[in-house]
Order: C-alpha cells, then sequence, then structure tokens
C-alpha cells in the first residue's frame, strides 16, 4: 500500500442494493486522532432484581448474585463465577440506590435506573437518562448518537417500561428488539430501514458478506498486509452473526412445546431460543462497537413483572416451569435456587459478550479496555429497590480502577456512578441528578 493513500474513515463496501460499514484500518489512521481511547459506554440491564439471599446462609448463600463479602479478596458465589476471568476488569457494587427510588415499588424503579428521576407523584415526569447525556456530545464521533435495544422494543408504560432511555425532555426513546431490521442498519450509510430490493435478497438467503465480496476484494489489493488480515476477521464476524439471525429467523415457523403463556406474547423469536436471540444481540452491540457506529448502547433484556418474551426464558432455557416473576415472588422451597440458577444463566450471556468485547481489537487495543459496561438491575429482590446488584466491568484506558466488591451505604447514592462514567467518557461532570461526588475509588 503507498503510504500516501488514504482510507477516508467514512468509507463502506457496496455491492447490489447494499452498503457495508467498514472497520477502523491502518489506512485510516492519519485520519483519526493519536493515542486517543474511543471512550464507549454501554448499559445492560435485567428485570425483576436479583438472587440476594442472606449474605452467609448456610443453605443458599451460594445462589447470592453480590458475593458474600466485600474487599479486593472476595469469592464469587455460583452466580457470577462465570464472570472470573475478568475480575481484574470488574468491579461488583453493593448497597447503592436513587434516593428518590427507595420507596416505589421495584418495577416503577426500573424507569428511573438511568434516570434517577422522581416518580413518586401521580404525573409521569422522568428525567434525562445518562445515556442520552453522554450520546449528545459523543454523537459528532459516529454515525448515530446512541443505540436503544430492549428484548421486547417499544417504550411500555409507567413501571412496565421496555426502554431504558430517556430523551432530554423526559420522554422515552423507543428500543428496538427486530434483530434484522437493526442488523441491516448498519449497512445502510444513511439508516432506515431494508429497501424493496434488499428483502427480496433476504428472502431469497442473500447475505451482506456475500453481495460486498468483489468490492472487498478490490479494497484488499489496496490494503496493507496487517488491514488485509483485519478486513478479513471483519467480514467473517459479520458473516457470523449474519448467520446465527438467520438460524434465529428459523425459529418463527416452528411450533413450541406446551408453556404457561398467559403473560407473554408469542409474535416473535426471542421466546423460541433465548440464548441465541440474548447472543445475537450481545453480537449486534459488538459489532456497532467494532465498527464505531455508536459509542453509547444501552440495552433492556426484558421487561418487569412478567410482562414481555422475557418472562418465560426460564422455562425455555432452564426448564424451570415458572415464569420469571414468579420465581422472583414465590417462597416455596428452592425458590433462591430457582432464581439463582436464572440469574447465573443470564450472566453468562453477558460473559459472552464481555468475552468477544476482550478478544476483538481495534487500532487502540481491545474494545472491552475501551468500553465502560454497566450491567445490573433495579432492585435486590422483587419491590426493594435498595442494594441494588450491580457490576462494572472494563475501561481501563479510560482510567477505571477494578479488582473489588466494594459495599456502600445509602450515603452514596447511585448517581455517583454516573458522574464517574460520564467523567471517563471524556465528559467533564460534577453532578448528575442527587450525586454528591464520584467515586475516586474507581474512576480516579
Amino acid at each position: 500500500m503507498r503510504s500516501s493513500w488514504l482510507l477516508d474513515r467514512r468509507s463502506v463496501l457496496r455491492g447490489t442494493g447494499v452498503a457495508a460499514a467498514l472497520p477502523l484500518l491502518d489506512a485510516m489512521r492519519p485520519l483519526l486522532p493519536a493515542g486517543q481511547p474511543a471512550r464507549r459506554t454501554v448499559f445492560v440491564y435485567f428485570p425483576n432484581g436479583a438472587s440476594t439471599p442472606k449474605e452467609h446462609d448456610e443453605k443458599w448463600g451460594m445462589w447470592r448474585w453480590l458475593p458474600h463479602d466485600p474487599g479486593k479478596d472476595y469469592k464469587f458465589t455460583k452466580v457470577l463465577k462465570c464472570l472470573e476471568p475478568w475480575r481484574d476488569k470488574m468491579t461488583l457494587m453493593g448497597g447503592l440506590s436513587h434516593p428518590l427510588s427507595r420507596n416505589l415499588l421495584g418495577h416503577l424503579a426500573g424507569d428511573t435506573w438511568l434516570t434517577a428521576g422522581d416518580l413518586r407523584g401521580d404525573v409521569y415526569k422522568n428525567r434525562v437518562s445518562i445515556d442520552q447525556v453522554a450520546a449528545l456530545e459523543l454523537k459528532k464521533h459516529t454515525r448515530y448518537p446512541s443505540l436503544v435495544l430492549s428484548t421486547d422494543g417499544g417504550v411500555g408504560y409507567k413501571s412496565r417500561t421496555s426502554t431504558l432511555s430517556f430523551d432530554h425532555a423526559s420522554r422515552p426513546i423507543p428500543s428496538e428488539h427486530k434483530q434484522r431490521l437493526i442488523f441491516e442498519r448498519y449497512f445502510a450509510p444513511g439508516g432506515g430501514l431494508p429497501t424493496a430490493q434488499r428483502k427480496q435478497q433476504i428472502s431469497q438467503g442473500k447475505k451482506v458478506v456475500d453481495l460486498v465480496l468483489e468490492d472487498s476484494k478490490r479494497l484488499q489489493r489496496r490494503l496493507g498486509k496487517k488491514d488485509q488480515e483485519k478486513l478479513g476477521q471483519y467480514l467473517q464476524s459479520l458473516d457470523a452473526v449474519e448467520e446465527q439471525l438467520r438460524r434465529n429467523e428459523e425459529w418463527l415457523d416452528r411450533p413450541l412445546p406446551p408453556f404457561d403463556s398467559s403473560h407473554v406474547d408469542l409474535d416473535i423469536a426471542p421466546d423460541a431460543d433465548p440464548a441465541a436471540y440474548l447472543r445475537s444481540m450481545y453480537d449486534l452491540i459488538a459489532l456497532a462497537l467494532q465498527l464505531d457506529l455508536t459509542r453509547v448502547v444501552t440495552y433492556m433484556t426484558g421487561r418487569e413483572d412478567g410482562m414481555g418474551f422475557a418472562d418465560s426464558f426460564p422455562n425455555r432455557a432452564l426448564g424451570i416451569k415458572r415464569g420469571h416473576h414468579t420465581i422472583s415472588h414465590d417462597g416455596h422451597e428452592g425458590h433462591w435456587e430457582q432464581w439463582g440458577r436464572y440469574d447465573r444463566w443470564h450472566a453468562e450471556q453477558f460473559a459472552y459478550f464481555i468475552k468477544r468485547l476482550d478478544e476483538t481489537e481495534d487500532e487502540r487495543g481491545s474494545l472491552l479496555d475501551q468500553t465502560q459496561i454497566l450491567y445490573g438491575s433495579c432492585c435486590s429482590t422483587t419491590h426493594n429497590a435498595r442494594n441494588l446488584p450491580l457490576a462494572l466491568l472494563g475501561g481501563s484506558r479510560l482510567g477505571l480502577k477494578h479488582g473489588h466488591y466494594r459495599k456502600y451505604d445509602e450515603a452514596t447514592p447511585f448517581s455517583n456512578v454516573f458522574v464517574g462514567m460520564l467523567n471517563a467518557a471524556g465528559l467533564p461532570t460534577e453532578r448528575f441528578a442527587d450525586s454528591n461526588g464520584g467515586m475516586p475509588e474507581i474512576f480516579g
């Protein structure tokens, strides 16, 4: 490759009816700021709280979401053991909550997870969510300000929201959940739905990688060896993601075994193969970060109170004959084990995402080291909006200091985490909502 030849950062591969965005290549490097990480932020939420038996419960203690004792030498329980490979890149946090949500029902507190808004009155008046504060500034670097994703789509309604994101006018932002439509957005630089031509191609089984093959060959002839390898790896990843989406779509026409569907709508694929659905969504998020399409993502893995697709996941994934919401309330013998097993299953899907980020690199290193990911829920047990289960991962290039389970009291509001995250994202911030500090023990 001639050193004088530069590739524009927003270049795409083109095929008949499609255009595929490119990853960051060395050929683009002179066009990029040197030395600075991309500073990405992701929020992943699971509904209905987490399994939290008493800290030293001899019978059920190993099904506790948070460890028993704080500090650097904490021991994982069975629930989060799958995240142990990233112990040095993770901080577990207990005891945090939003002061204005502590006396709300847990499901209503989900609306405020990223806002710290005051929903105690009869009028539904929330506030802007942290992701949208970050997106307003970071959108200048990317095609899209943020991705707002969920398992159910739309906005839901008060206390049964299906989005984590609220705009600067405090209005809920509709989330996206149809993976094919999300996928196709990556390959239309102007965004939007697939064209009639592309819909026909999809029905004929034509994948994006196949359609841009000739253009990719022409580009590779002009690239250096390292860029050729990077482009080849990216195209393989792209192909794998779309292939999994095709497998997910095949489930749409398959009959489902009998189960209690009184609280579940069964019109789309998530209820058929929950692990494949969640992992495909995580793949899409990782791909969006790899392409630098956005630097801000929210993903709500399910709605509260058994209202959506995810309530049937325990049955589909683990054979537990109860919905997620029922599990979180039921006081039967083995209640903590069932809840803990399901929490562990969710953590395993999340660990798949973390592994994907850790193994994917751009020109500045792994995506995980340049991305801070907050994982958790709005309540410890159902309707208890205190002692939130929270894990913060990644972001070593952003200055985050990990390796501890940190246990706080209610003098430290959850919003202090948001102040730290905004600063780590490159947005100098002293206050968010009801914060009273910035957690220097984690964010420096």
